[in-house]
């Protein structure tokens, strides 16, 4: 059962206790066979855009932005994992690892957690309540169209704030380091080719394309895994005399004495333990059980028992990126000290356009550096998967918010037909924006990007977490309740933010003379106040109101699940298409209606799937049991090697 996990784990260890010659690595431009492997993927997924408009029902609004309510775990759990895994990923997560070290692996362990929260609590919830997106979630349980109207704006800025121009400066990156390409041409290129996979697809080709792109990111990314981060300094004497640099001891140039270790104490300026279990994890429960772009993967399951076994199956990827992407950015900062730990802002503008750090360029640099041909070449496929696939993700989901919560909301007698062309037509105003955002984020970029990403959320989302968790357990909470608590904390929190800005940390041989709250207080405390606060003042509010109808809280609440058995009819009626040739029948008032197929009446959303998924479900549990298991031990051996090596050059040097 764990014999993958062992081969991995001797795979891993045998990559990590070898070492490469600096003398050895050197950046080479990508020849033919590389570029043949990128053209290879293009077609790849192209054809399974083709395929998914033979394939998938797309003239329904739930066939267009829920694939039909037809797909399985596996699909849907390599989509979870990949959507979740963009080109951010690589280039911030493998960035932060070599200027911080293990630390930020914090985030994908807490997601495996919250992954099970989204498939065991708030998925049931919201297949029961019978909802296509978040906002339309909040407008059921809550009432009123201020609360869905609101949440919808706030999660298109979202996605333009941390998710598209991130990914456009990561990709755009990535592709500048590695093929040479023109950056804008190429960023187009991208953005059309991915915004035609998913308005031809629709979702169903975005799961396919991902499934796919799983596979590559799983098979590309376990290469070039080096040892020795915490001798991985700079030759400060080599780089002053090589140009006109400077050099302050104010900026720091050798690894954290805690690199190796993932939460820090509770003062550190990376990852205080306090702030990331109370401050980032609300954040993060906005992103894994209330964001659009995860939500929509799971609602499109063919029952609960395949939404429970997808966040189970993504649970088990999300172990992966400590591997493939955090600690080749550390073997890149090893064998590339020089570049990417910079000594100063005048050395880092030389080196890769920024003044404020170039732990950015760690993976490609590493890619370029170290891979054969041909695997070279997958890389850069699996890198442009990840660009492909959060985009393409961002793009159908951000289109489903707009067309079905904005929209639909101004034009109540919107038809069908009138909503698909809406929600194609937003994709290609979304690519055209994000194109206008390139040069913007050439100047917003910072030296950890990663961080950068979590900070904003850190500042917005905790508020939305704290509404979706009181929705979904506290039947007391109203509305007005609900409104207050959230605009409270997105005042809050949009003040803090516009502070941070206006109050951007200066260059390292600079001093630092912002305000004590600006630099003493971390981005995850303030998101737990944040948390708290919106929290409170909704529980408050609604206490002193009158409480919600039981319509309301029938079917959107975590008590209410006793009554679940079938999927809501509307969803069985845009399946089957119903027609004016339908059998027509009369109701209890009179009134005229069209009969469902016999087999799609006595649908039910707990089938004898749910049987036949059992023991899948323990392989999955007991297989990342293993996975954590060896994790720990790698990590424990990890540990005691290098406090070897480090009381070896002590002794020596003593």
């Amino acid at each position: 059962m764990c014999c993958f996990i062992s081969v991995m784990k001797s795979a891993v260890f045998e990559c990590l206790f070898q070492s490469m010659p600096k003398s050895q690595v050197a950046l080479s431009h990508p020849l033919t066979a590389d570029i043949a492997v990128v053209a290879l993927y293009f077609v790849m997924v192209l054809s399974i855009g083709f395929f998914a408009m033979w394939k998938a029902n797309r003239s329904t609004v739930n066939g267009y932005f829920l694939a039909g309510r037809s797909m399985t775990w596996m699909v849907i759990g390599a989509s979870l994992f990949v959507s979740n895994i963009g080109s951010e990923h690589f280039i911030g997560l493998a960035g932060s690892g070599a200027a911080s070290g293990f630390a930020v692996g914090a985030w994908e362990f807490n997601a495996i957690l919250l992954l099970q929260l989204l498939g065991w609590v708030f998925i049931p919830v919201y297949i029961h309540s019978g909802v296509y997106t978040m906002p339309e979630y909040l407008c059921k349980r809550f009432g009123g169209n201020r609360l869905k109207v609101y949440f919808a704006a706030l999660s298109v800025l979202l996605y333009i704030f941390t998710k598209i121009s991130v990914d456009l400066y990561a990709g755009a990156l990535f592709i500048q380091e590695s093929l040479g390409w023109n950056l804008y041409l190429s960023i187009i290129l991208l953005i059309t080719l991915t915004a035609l996979l998913t308005v031809t697809g629709g979702l169903v080709a975005v799961m396919y394309t991902d499934t796919l792109q799983a596979v590559l990111v799983k098979v590309g990314g376990l290469e070039g895994v080096r040892n020795k981060y915490m001798l991985a300094v700079p030759n400060v004497t080599a780089i002053l005399a090589s140009g006109n640099f400077t050099y302050s001891p104010s900026c720091r140039i050798d690894p954290k004495p805690d690199s190796l270790r993932i939460l820090r104490g509770p003062l550190d300026e990376d990852i205080p333990w306090p702030g990331f279990l109370l401050g980032q994890t609300p954040a993060s429960i906005w992103y894994w059980c209330a964001d659009q772009v995860i939500v929509q993967r799971v609602l499109a399951a063919k029952n609960i028992a395949h939404a429970k076994g997808s966040t189970l199956m993504a649970g088990v990827l999300k172990v992966l990126p400590m591997f493939i992407i955090v600690i080749p950015g550390m073997i890149s900062r090893i064998l590339f000290a020089d570049e990417i730990a910079c000594i100063g802002p005048e050395h880092c503008l030389a080196v890769c356009g920024s003044k404020a750090g170039c732990s950015n360029i760690a993976y490609p640099r590493l890619v370029m550096a170290v891979m054969p041909v041909g695997l070279r070449g997958l890389m850069m496929a699996v890198m442009i998967a990840a660009l492909m696939s959060d985009l393409d993700s961002i793009f159908n989901s951000a289109s489903t918010i707009f067309t079905l919560d904005i929209y639909r909301t101004a034009r109540h007698g919107a038809s069908q037909k009138e909503l698909l062309l809406v929600g194609r037509l937003f994709i290609v105003v979304m690519v055209v924006i994000s194109i206008a955002w390139v040069p913007v984020i050439i100047e917003m970029q910072g030296g950890q990007m990663y961080l950068y990403i979590q900070e904003v959320a850190g500042y917005l989302t905790p508020p939305i977490a704290a509404l979706f968790l009181l929705g979904v357990f506290w039947k007391r909470c109203n509305e007005t309740g609900a409104f207050w608590g959230g605009l409270t904390g997105f005042l809050l929190g949009s003040t803090r933010l516009i502070l941070a800005f206006i109050y951007r940390a200066p260059p390292c041989d600079q001093p630092d003379d912002r305000p004590s709250f600006i630099t003493h207080v971390h981005y995850m405390y303030v998101a737990a106040g944040l948390f708290w606060v919106s929290g409170l003042v909704a529980v408050v509010v609604s206490l002193c109101t009158a409480p919600p109808d039981k319509e309301q809280i029938s079917t959107t609440t975590l008590w209410g699940l006793r009554n679940i058995e079938r999927f809501p009819r509307k969803d069985c009626e845009e399946m089957y298409k119903l027609t004016d040739k339908s059998p027509v029948h009369l109701n209890g008032n009179g009134g005229l209606y069209k009969d469902l197929p016999p087999d799609v009446c006595k649908a039910r959303c707990l089938d004898g799937e749910d049987v036949n998924l059992t023991s899948m479900y323990l392989y999955i549990y007991l297989l990342w049991h293993c996975t954590v298991y060896n994790i720990l031990i790698l990590l424990f051996r990890r540990s005691i090697y290098v406090s070897a090596v480090i009381s070896r050059s002590i002794s020596i040097s003593g």
